[in-house]
């Protein structure tokens, strides 16, 4: 099943990467809204570094979700971010801009083959979309002068 990509009036320069590290493992969508999949993509980094937010909201969210420090974020368009595990340094109502720190990445992401992986995840309403389609450039079609 194809994940929905964020909508095309959502510019990639509003974006940034939360963390600097590669991708360790990518999105990869579950065939119905209940299946298993990899909701987001996990990103390497080191314990203790900065997460940035992604673009400019509102925080929603942080604190402990299933053992785990979790930090979420609103954005316009009915975009949400998610970011785990990061011990946060914002707390919920809190604005927050593209590159604004949220907290700092914290080790033991199950599965990560490096010393600590975020995992950045984002929906649209109710639909899990791979966040690194926000940091991709709009395509640009020329056309023909007539």
């Amino acid at each position: 099943m194809a994940a929905p990509a964020p909508e095309a009036d959502v510019p990639a320069a509003l974006w940034a990467r939360p963390v600097d590290g590669g991708v360790t493992r990518p999105f990869d969508p579950p065939p119905d809204r209940y299946g298993a999949g990899h909701r987001g993509v996990d990103l390497a980094g080191a314990p203790g570094s900065a997460v940035l937010a992604a673009g400019d909201g509102v925080v929603v969210f942080a604190g402990m979700v299933a053992g785990r420090p979790v930090v979420s974020v609103d954005h316009a368009g009915g975009l949400r971010t998610t970011y785990e595990p990061v011990d946060a340094v914002v707390g919920a109502g809190q604005p927050v801009a593209r590159g604004t720190v949220l907290g700092t990445l914290a080790a033991g992401h199950a599965g990560c083959p490096v010393e600590a992986c975020l995992h950045w995840g984002l929906r649209r309403g109710e639909d899990y979309v791979d966040p690194l389609s926000l940091l991709e450039p709009p395509a640009v079609r020329l056309l023909p002068m007539y």
